[in-house]
């Protein structure tokens, strides 16, 4: 069961997050940048990997425009085996607790056998914030095979921020 839905409009609060090369990154605490956190469920997860690697391709036109950052409930020796398979660059965060599941609005998940993993996991999110941690933009999925195609929603994210956009589906 999942926590009630994060509200757009409003800041998601601050939150730090283990990155795999050491030290922290956080969000929803202001700065200069918008941002977005792409939640992923981990290791185990084939899909998560090529949605990520798909990221990565990306990565350069991201990072014009918005801070990065990607966090899973993995282990750090888990993320970094994927970060160092695979290549990636981008800001990599583990340890992702079930509060900060809770917290996000995240589908939280019970692996299905120790084959897939031995913890609770979070099902894939996006959240993209405004410079000042308010939250623009969500998508949540409560499996991994539904997530947001990485082109259209990078150009959707250029058209909101040059045009400061408002947000949309305010409860």
């Amino acid at each position: 069961m999942s926590s009630p839905k994060p509200n757009v409009g409003r800041p998601l609060g601050p939150m730090s997050f283990n990155h795999v090369d050491g030290g922290t990154r956080s969000i929803g605490e202001g700065g200069d940048r918008w941002s977005i956190l792409f939640v992923y469920r981990g290791k185990h997860c084939p899909r998560c990997k090529r949605y990520l690697n798909k990221l990565e391709a990306a990565l350069p036109a991201w990072q014009e425009h918005m801070n990065v950052l990607v966090v899973s409930a993995d282990t750090q020796e888990k993320a970094a085996a994927d970060k160092a398979e695979f290549g990636w660059s981008f800001d990599l965060c583990y340890g992702l607790s079930v509060n900060q599941m809770r917290a996000l609005g995240v589908y939280v998940s019970e692996p299905l056998s120790e084959a897939e993993t031995d913890a609770p996991f979070a099902e894939p999110g996006t959240f993209a914030m405004r410079p000042d941690g308010t939250l623009m933009l969500v998508d949540i999925s409560n499996g991994p095979a539904s997530r947001p195609d990485l082109e259209e929603f990078l150009d959707g994210m250029i058209f909101n921020i040059t045009n400061d956009r408002p947000v949309r589906g305010l409860a």
